[in-house]
Parts: C-alpha cells; sequence; structure tokens
C-alpha cells in the first residue's frame, strides 16, 4: 500500500447553524460508529478518532470505540488522531492497544499528542509546564514496556517499576505503529525522528508554509539519526474539505458552518481561510487539484486523512461527503503514484512491520507467575510485596 487516505475526527458536539439542533451525545457517537462503517465501504484505509475529556467532545476512551468499530469492520486501519500520552499511564495505553491489535489482527496504529486542552492536565495529576517532558518521559517507558518482557524502570512522573510485564504482549512481538502528531512543537519532530517514528502534521489552521518547515525538519532529523534518508521518512498529514459537484453549492452550503465553527468561526472570512490554510471547499475536481499540491511542499508522504464531521455538520452530510470522497479516491491513488519516487517507503502496516522483523515472534512470558496471584519469587523478595499479600491472603 504506498499510500494510506481515511478521515479523522475530533468528536465535537456543536450546533447545526442552520438548523438550531444539537445532537445528543448517544447521538453523536452513533454517528462516529456509522461514519467509520460509510468510510470502509467506500474504500478508504483509515479512520482515526481523537482523545478529549470534556464537553462538548465525545473523544475520550478512543479505546473502546476502536475497539467496537473493529469488531463491525474487516479492513479499515483503526488509528488514534491523539492519545493523549501526557496525561495517559504508559502502562494503560501498552496494554490497551496491545489488546486491540489482538482484537483487530493488526489493524491499528496510533498517534502520540499532548492536545489541546489545558485544563485536561490537573484533570489527571500532571502539570502542564511538564507538557514535553512528559510526552518524552512516558514515550520512552512506553516503548520499553512493548519491547522488553521485564522492565525496571525509575522516571519523574509516575511510581517505579520493578521486574514489570505488560500483557498481552503485542500481536506478533510487534508494537502497533507509531504516529507522533504536532501543529506547533518542533520538539515532537525531533522525538519522531529519533526513534523513526512517522510524524503527523495537523495541517488545518497553519499555512502550507509551516507545515514544510515542521516536516522538513522531521526529515533532516531522521537522517541525521540513521534511519534513512530523508525522504524515506514516514510522513502524515491532516486536511479538511467539504464538496458538492458545483463548488458554488459547496461554498453556500458550508459557508454557515464555517462561520459559526467553535474553533475558527466569527474570525477570517471562508475565502481567506481557504487562502491562508488547507481547507478546500468546492468541486471534487478541486478538491483533488489542492490535495495534489500538498506533495509540491511536503514531498512523497505515506498518510493523508481528512477532517470531515466537525462544526455541526448533519450526519446525512457528513455520509455523502465520504461518498463523494469514494469517488475521488481512485484518481487520489492514481496521480500520487504517478508523483512517487522509487524508494519511497509505503505506508505502514501490521504485516509489513512484521515481515521487517523477520516473521512473528510469540514474546510472551507463560508460568512467570503463579496463577492465582501473578507473583513470582522475586516479588516476594520485597518485604512490602510480601507484607501485603501476607495481609490479603
Amino acid at each position: 500500500m504506498g499510500m494510506q487516505f481515511g478521515i479523522f475526527t475530533v468528536g465535537d458536539v456543536t450546533t447545526d447553524p442552520t438548523t438550531g439542533i444539537t445532537p445528543t451525545e448517544h447521538e453523536r457517537i452513533k454517528a462516529t460508529v456509522a461514519i467509520a462503517k460509510k468510510a470502509e465501504e467506500v474504500g478508504l484505509d483509515v479512520f482515526a478518532t481523537g482523545e478529549h475529556h470534556n464537553p462538548p467532545f465525545i473523544a475520550s476512551n478512543p479505546t473502546a470505540t476502536l475497539a467496537y468499530i473493529g469488531a463491525q469492520t474487516e479492513k479499515i486501519i483503526l488509528s488514534t488522531s491523539t492519545t493523549l500520552i501526557t496525561t495517559t499511564d504508559p502502562v494503560l495505553i501498552a496494554e490497551d492497544y496491545a489488546k486491540i491489535q489482538h482484537l483487530l489482527d493488526g489493524r491499528v496504529d496510533l498517534m502520540m499528542g499532548r492536545g489541546n486542552t489545558g485544563p485536561v492536565y490537573p484533570w489527571f495529576g500532571k502539570d502542564i509546564r511538564q507538557g514535553i517532558n512528559l510526552a518524552v518521559e512516558n514515550y520512552a517507558l512506553l516503548r520499553q514496556l512493548w519491547t522488553e518482557t521485564n522492565v525496571d524502570w525509575k522516571g519523574r512522573f509516575r511510581t517505579p517499576l520493578q521486574g514489570y510485564t505488560s500483557t498481552p504482549r503485542p500481536l506478533d512481538g510487534v508494537a502497533p505503529f507509531v504516529w507522533h502528531g504536532s501543529i506547533r512543537s518542533p520538539e515532537i519532530a525531533e522525538q519522531a525522528a529519533y526513534y523513526g517514528d512517522g510524524f503527523f502534521h495537523n495541517h488545518i489552521f497553519w499555512p502550507s508554509s509551516h507545515a514544510a518547515q515542521m516536516i522538513n525538519l522531521y526529515r533532516q532529523r531522521f537522517e541525521h539519526y540513521g534511519h534513512g534518508a530523508a525522504d524515506q521518512a514516514i510522513v502524515g498529514l491532516g486536511g479538511q474539505f467539504f464538496m458538492r459537484k458545483n463548488s458554488q453549492d459547496a461554498i453556500n452550503e458550508f459557508r454557515p458552518y464555517f462561520d459559526n465553527a467553535p474553533v475558527y468561526g466569527h474570525g477570517p472570512s471562508l475565502e481567506d481561510f481557504m487562502e491562508a490554510t488547507p481547507l478546500t471547499v468546492g468541486s471534487p475536481q478541486q478538491v483533488i487539484e489542492r490535495t495534489l499540491q500538498f506533495h509540491e511542499y511536503v514531498g512523497d508522504y505515506q498518510r493523508q486523512l481528512f477532517l470531515i464531521d466537525h462544526a455541526g455538520l448533519p450526519l446525512k452530510t457528513v455520509l455523502e461527503q465520504l461518498d463523494l470522497y469514494g469517488e475521488i479516491l481512485p484518481t487520489l491513488r492514481e496521480e500520487f503514484a504517478k508523483l512517487r519516487k522509487p524508494g519511497v517507503p509505503d505506508a505502514p502496516t501490521h504485516a509489513a512491520l512484521v515481515a521487517k522483523a523477520g516473521g512473528p515472534t510469540d514474546t510472551a512470558l507463560y508460568g512467570a507467575g503463579d496463577d492465582a496471584t501473578g507473583t513470582t519469587d522475586r516479588d516476594l523478595d520485597d518485604p512490602e510485596v510480601a507484607e501485603i499479600l501476607d495481609g490479603a491472603l
């Protein structure tokens, strides 16, 4: 698979400005599932969901959402468009996404991010002033949990681990592919490059020159760390579109949603915003042409995701957008393939990662502890653990 195309959602619950109707949380959650299933139906490769823990969003607990969608789909890769590596315990992330790997036979990956909601930090007992440091330390631990079966660890932001084994182990001995998402933080591009992971630029609110600057930094540092040439780095882009067969119909229909959108509403005009950012509102041909232009300033890349279900757009409209996306998909695949230079890596998949690792392995530990408490002899050597168990049994 040379390049993956898909969609992502932030899960906002927003009033439709044309009708005054606000969907319930239940309706928006069920709509997310319908949108993901439709994405697979029209031939898309990826569905991704963000992570928010506050109104007006329903995107908390993305693991439950992805597992539920995974049970009702067969081919589409399911991902996060943000996993809050800063405020979610890396031990929990390691367990959750390895479990989803097994449930979905490997068609899952995830994107690390810090989110855009400052108050989330104290909600989970963290300090926003340590945001970058949390992202760096927590991700280092997550990788260790996935690659080592007996983890001893000590850091600044959580209790130490001694002889800890995360279960289940990653499917086939290969951890889910990780993207690092950022709009504005060069430290995150550096982190992605250091590990040889993917870098995803949201590509929504900022001009193309900013996207090019961030991605070029990542490519240069990817090469610096010895993972390959700069054009072999794994890049993903976000984006937004609204399509109708006739471009003026698209503009007329989308304008009230744009004008009242919580993020950029009551600001620049739709036309000014389209000129300044990658937002495309128009005909299918205009969306094709604009999307192909991304290649001019970021080069060959592996994943293109669009945001199409925000700002109060009703489910019926979003599903119509997906039908139109499905219609232009063959052209996008064909044209990007023509632009692609030889030797550029394909988009990451579980099968490709397993092949790169030399085939599947089973890294689980069996019989390491007793089958009642999981306690090992090493645990009993710790007086504190032994005392606790003595009182509990």
